[in-house]
């Protein structure tokens, strides 16, 4: 070494020992001993991938794409038709729909069944289903005999103290989990104004309701996602931004307006009760909200979906649609755009009660993953929620 670089050596030592001094009198933290030792930043050791990100990464395109679809399980036998297209199409999530009365263990064996059969094994590890279905109460309990509660209408349940609500809703999720299901599409979030009451034909009239005031729905609403949470399974507030004051159902009538909700009104509470809560999905619904969002329906529709449930609302989770299948309101759509376009307003999870047109919404989202670059960032944002809620729910856990 010359005489040059040696003294070069010695005064950078000692400008870094009269560094870390001052930063010692100062309170800051001194540099590593690497450092001290070479005068050079000590190496640093990059974080290792989360359990989510190792498996998006192992994930090809068809189980990406998958991932974003639910499809209808029909009860008491689902159809092998529909089972062949979800499992051709790696759907990830199924809704048991119709009515059963086989009670808990019979339910337990079915869904088992389709864990075993739609399930997939991606770099090792095994990503199970999101299973779903309508356990809200009087006249949409799905699940009933054995070991399942007769549970009564929203109605009801919305002039119990929320004591009680959160203590029962606890105890019907315990049931599901017992079953098998990992997330209940409930509650409903919605509010009926008694000027309408069962003139509201989707959610009134079969009193589906747990008021017609903010003030009573949304502490309800927290009581029953607090409870559900509690016993493990996910819960779904809906349907968002509101489907309470509308006259016509959306899975019957064409076109479902609503002419008085806004973006900052009353009907919002609720919802931003159950995500305050920790509820684990929002189901968004198929009207058409004028004073919202004008021109889309709310799947359809980003100031909906993206700007006024994830931003202004600040949801994290998992978005749902309604029925984008059957449901008369949604065939002005064309069938391979309806899981694209709620994908583009900022949705996550295609729910659908025909899985024979899982395979036209798949291809239109995977043309368009192929010829658009935000597409594929939108695909593995939706992927990456669906994969954080299936951990929560415990179908997705990583080894090593």
């Amino acid at each position: 070494m010359t005489s040059y670089a040696r003294t070069s050596r010695r005064v950078s030592l000692a400008l870094l020992a009269t560094t870390m001094a001052l930063a010692a009198c100062q309170g800051a933290p001194s540099a590593p001993e690497s450092m001290v030792a070479t005068g050079r930043p000590a190496a640093t050791t990059a974080p290792k991938a989360s359990c989510v990100d190792r498996v998006m990464a192992a994930m090809n395109d068809t189980q990406r794409v998958g991932q974003l679809f639910m499809g209808a399980a029909q009860l008491p036998t689902p159809p092998k038709a529909d089972l062949d297209a979800m499992r051709s199409y790696a759907v990830g999530s199924v809704f048991l729909a119709g009515r059963s009365t086989s009670g808990v263990t019979k339910t337990r064996s079915l869904v088992d069944g389709l864990q075993k059969s739609l399930g997939v094994t991606v770099a090792g590890q095994r990503i199970g289903l999101l299973v779903s279905t309508d356990q809200e109460g009087g006249q949409v309990q799905v699940l009933k005999g054995s070991g399942f509660s007769t549970i009564p209408s929203g109605k009801t349940q919305g002039t119990w103290s929320t004591a009680t609500l959160r203590s029962r809703a606890e105890t019907w999720a315990k049931e599901l989990k017992k079953a098998g299901v990992n997330v209940n599409l409930a509650p409903v979030a919605d509010i009926v104004p008694t000027s309408i009451g069962t003139g509201n034909a989707p959610i009134g009239r079969y009193g589906r309701q747990f008021g017609s005031t903010s003030g009573v729905v949304s502490p309800h609403v927290t009581a029953y996602v607090q409870g559900s949470k509690t016993a493990g399974v996910l819960t779904t507030p809906k349907h968002f931004p509101g489907l309470g004051s509308v006259k016509g159902n959306t899975d019957t009538t064409a076109s479902v307006t609503d002419t008085t909700l806004t973006r900052t009104g009353s009907n919002i509470a609720p919802f931003r009760a159950g995500i305050s809560a920790g509820a684990g999905l929002v189901m968004v619904s198929l009207a058409t909200y004028k004073r919202i969002g004008p021109k889309h329906k709310a799947v359809f529709s980003s100031v909906i979906v993206d700007q006024t449930l994830r931003r202004d609302l600040g949801f994290k989770g998992v978005i749902i649609s309604d029925d984008l299948g059957k449901a008369a309101s949604a065939q002005s759509t064309a069938l391979g755009q309806r899981a694209l376009s709620f994908l583009r307003a900022g949705g996550d999870l295609t729910l659908t009660v025909s899985p024979k047109g899982i395979p036209t919404m798949a291809e239109g989202i995977r043309y368009a993953m192929r010829h658009e670059p935000k597409v594929r960032t939108l695909v593995s944002n939706s992927v990456r929620r669906v994969l954080t809620a299936k951990q929560a729910a415990g179908v997705l856990r990583c080894t090593g």
